[in-house]
């Protein structure tokens, strides 16, 4: 097969649910792939796209927050297309325009739990997950993508049978990336974070804490190194912030 193409200034797209658009006060996984970015590609080296920017706000019960917990975090920056509840179901049927109009070619998506929980089962979800790869591609038919498979949750510990939906989808999804990447257009799927606790990386049982937030991006981080040599291992800043979230996370010193 050709060899894959290299990127110069690569353009993130965020899609996700929750876990992705995070709350108010939150930083998100989203300002710590901000930050390995910036040290690892250099400040204007990227750039990351998307319609939305706010966090989704309890309170109104609506994604109309700006209160990141770093007000630091540039605006152009925060762009993503992620939201509260939503997953490959909704997403699907809002990627071709999205990576049309915003010029995306990296996307990093973490998507599955919603689907499952809510709304489809596992053969139904990979079907939309298809939907989604064939729309993103008539957009952009050298879009790349690194995926992450559903992560631990408090209700797959508690609910047998949903655990064991989870881990199906997860196979199935494993399947279909493998199936679908090309050289034109690779797609991945990132291993879960392997240290990942739900007591210690979440504060509810399935949305990151500070230390979670880091493990997901540090596989993003890494996927995106070893696959296709962008940035570099992801290290978090002792400087911004010490704390359990310093240790080593997904193979990378601190």
């Amino acid at each position: 097969m050709p060899p894959i193409r290299p990127l110069t200034r690569p353009s993130f797209l965020y899609v996700g649910d929750s876990m992705t658009i995070g709350s108010a006060g939150e930083h998100t996984w989203r300002h710590r792939m901000w930050r390995h970015l910036d040290t690892t590609l250099g400040p204007g080296a990227y750039s990351v796209v998307g319609p939305r920017t706010a966090l989704y706000d309890p309170g109104a019960d609506a994604p109309v927050s700006c209160a990141y917990a770093d007000p630091a975090f540039p605006a152009e920056a925060r762009a993503h297309l992620a939201g509260w509840g939503e997953g490959w179901l909704h997403m699907a049927p809002l990627i071709e325009d999205t990576v049309a109009a915003t010029g995306a070619d990296v996307l990093l998506v973490s998507l599955g739990l919603i689907d499952l929980g809510f709304y489809t089962n596992s053969d139904q979800t990979v079907v939309n997950v298809r939907a989604f790869v064939a729309g993103a591609r008539a957009a952009n038919p050298r879009i790349r993508a690194v995926l992450l498979p559903v992560i631990p949750n408090a209700r797959a510990t508690k609910d047998p049978s949903f655990a064991a939906e989870c881990a199906r989808f997860n196979l199935l999804l494993a399947q279909a990336v493998a199936g679908l990447s090309t050289s034109a257009s690779p797609w991945v799927l990132a291993p879960p974070p392997p240290s990942y606790d739900l007591r210690t990386d979440t504060y509810d049982g399935t949305h990151p804490n500070t230390s979670g937030e880091h493990k997901l991006a540090a596989a993003f981080a890494t996927a995106l190194y070893e696959e296709w040599g962008i940035g570099g291992p992801y290290r978090c800043d002792r400087s911004r912030g010490p704390g359990p979230e310093a240790d080593v996370l997904a193979g990378a010193g601190a």
